[in-house]
């Protein structure tokens, strides 16, 4: 019996020495990444000072989600806090208390909003710069107009977090990150933006957004690295499972607009951010109805 025992214990210690040394591997492999340093090129973005393009900046800021997240006087809010990925804090954009507007240079912040990284060069936790990245000049120049025209709001609170669970999905499971700018071709040629329009490449780069719970296809399902309190995203291609191929185009624009669907399912804006879509002018979300029209019609759950 005691020689039983005494083995139980040996496989027991070794088990334990296994996970403490998977666990000391997974945090320096993650914290390796946190303060990977990025090699961004430089890039020169006009920042105009008219009040039309100001407009324009505050237009975007607003459709594309950008205040959903930092709060409508950019003051930054804390936007979710779960063990299971960490703590989702939004900078405070302005001048105010707290907050970082007078610290950073235009090339700043273009870098933070196109790149995902810090004024010291390392990624920025969370930040959806993936979306980002495809911003025409001009419509990135707006942005950063309207953030630096915006009055000063005091607001102090620590910067985000990633939870050691969060490390070990991020180190486990590849193709999920929370470092942004990892996924982002840096030194690639940049994107040309289409030009402005009711058309299916103008819906693209309006909707870059939606690819996040939606998948590059369009097609819905589960949402790889999100809590698993958060429902699957809908098929928002025309094929199987979508209910858009019985919607009218005017009803589509009616639900992002109100958050209610023809058949009067409420959209729950903690997971569709409907309520930043219905600041999209009609010709836009004109455009991002022919453009998930002109989809591969694909079965839900075909990331």
């Amino acid at each position: 019996m005691k020689k039983f025992l005494k083995w139980v214990g040996i496989v027991l210690g070794a088990l334990v020495g296994l996970i403490v040394i998977g666990l000391v591997v997974i945090y320096f492999n993650s914290q390796s990444r946190l303060t990977h340093v990025f090699d961004i090129p430089e890039e020169q973005v006009t920042i105009p000072t008219d009040a039309a393009s100001i407009e324009n900046g505050k237009h975007i800021f607003q459709f594309r989600g950008c205040e959903a997240c930092h709060g409508e006087d950019l003051q930054g809010t804390v936007y979710l806090d779960d063990p299971a990925v960490g703590k989702v804090i939004s900078t405070n954009l302005t001048t105010g208390k707290g907050g970082v507007g007078g610290d950073r240079t235009d090339e700043e912040w273009a870098r933070a909003i196109r790149h995902g990284v810090r004024t010291d060069g390392t990624g920025l936790l969370f930040m959806p710069s993936t979306e980002f990245y495809y911003l025409s000049d001009e419509d990135l120049g707006d942005v950063i107009a309207y953030i630096k025209s915006v009055p000063p709001a005091d607001n102090e609170q620590p910067v985000s977090q990633i939870s050691f669970t969060g490390r070990i999905v991020m180190t486990l499971v590849k193709g999920i990150t929370f470092i942004p700018a990892e996924l982002i071709p840096h030194q690639a040629a940049r994107p040309t933006a289409p030009t402005v329009g009711i058309t299916p490449e103008y819906g693209a780069y309006l909707t870059q957004s939606c690819h996040v719970c939606h998948g590059i296809t369009m097609s819905g399902g589960v949402i790889p690295g999100f809590p698993a309190d958060w429902p699957p995203a809908p098929n928002i291609t025309f094929g199987g499972g979508s209910a858009l191929p019985t919607w009218t185009e005017e009803e589509f624009i009616n639900t992002i607009r109100t958050g209610l669907t023809p058949e009067g399912k409420e959209l729950r804006a903690a997971y569709m951010p409907w309520n930043s879509y219905k600041f999209m002018s009609d010709d836009e979300l004109k455009a991002t109805w022919v453009y998930l029209q002109s989809l591969p019609k694909l079965e839900y759950g075909n990331r």
